[in-house]
């Protein structure tokens, strides 16, 4: 009996090692395919914006560039988190207009309740046309349900003749008669057609990003959607920043 019960435990202990080398090894495995995949990712995703980037006269460049972040510091859009930089940097001209996009990120902490900090990593992408127009602050984004429920709080945005418009998009400026000036019927139309992003109008750029990375093809349609809206400005604002700057 003795016997019989020593050799059963050696055999639990041998098949109980057996499972944590295979635990262990299966974890490994894990963390190296993790990591080919993401290097797999990053390398097309290198590649394909190189494409992009030949395809349209641009030039692309994948290093990490933080005086780049601190050009554009200013808008609201860039302007949160620390250890900011850009990367992916795309840089050319868009209907003759000066673009730069990038994929960006930043980072936040957070501490749980041991005192222990975590560090969380952001990314999105940015695409950022320059009209040379002395263009005033005018943010534009899907509308979302918190908005819906700031609505019933009093938080509103700005609403617009077209309720279609009023319900898919939120509109904030600190000058509402800048907003329809900008916002008027053909540019609601063609904003309600265009792939949803999100808009933020400052200084004399247009900005269109979203929460996270572009696929390639997108930094086209973003800017195409940044140059439609501009090319939708109306002729009476042109002919005032034509005679302010004669």
């Amino acid at each position: 009996m003795r016997s019989a019960g020593f050799a059963f435990s050696n055999t639990s202990v041998r098949v109980i090692s057996t499972l944590q080398i295979l635990i262990v090894v299966l974890f490994l495995a894990l963390i190296i395919s993790g990591g080919i995949y993401s290097y797999y990712q990053t390398t097309r995703r290198r590649t394909e914006l190189a494409e992009l980037a030949a395809r349209l006269g641009w030039t692309f460049r994948s290093d990490n560039d933080s005086k780049l972040a601190g050009q554009f510091g200013s808008l609201k859009c860039l302007d949160q988190g620390s250890n900011r930089y850009a990367f992916n940097v795309l840089q050319g001209t868009f209907h003759q207009h000066p673009i730069c996009a990038f994929d960006y990120h930043y980072e936040t902490y957070s501490t749980d309740s041991k005192g222990n900090t975590e560090t969380n990593h952001h990314h999105f992408s940015v695409a950022i046309l320059e009209t040379g127009l002395p263009l005033k602050p005018l943010f534009i984004r899907p509308e979302g349900f918190f908005d819906r429920v700031g609505e019933f709080f009093g938080l509103d945005d700005i609403d617009f003749e077209s309720s279609e418009f009023s319900r898919t998009f939120h509109v904030t400026s600190p000058d509402r008669r800048w907003a329809f000036d900008v916002i008027h019927q053909a540019t609601m139309e063609y904003l309600l057609a265009a792939p949803r992003f999100k808009i933020e109008i400052a200084g004399t750029r247009v900005v269109v990003f979203r929460g996270s990375c572009f696929q390639p093809p997108e930094f086209e349609a973003a800017l195409e959607l940044a140059t439609g809206l501009v090319d939708r400005l109306p002729n009476y604002l042109l002919r005032e920043w034509k005679g302010a700057v004669q």
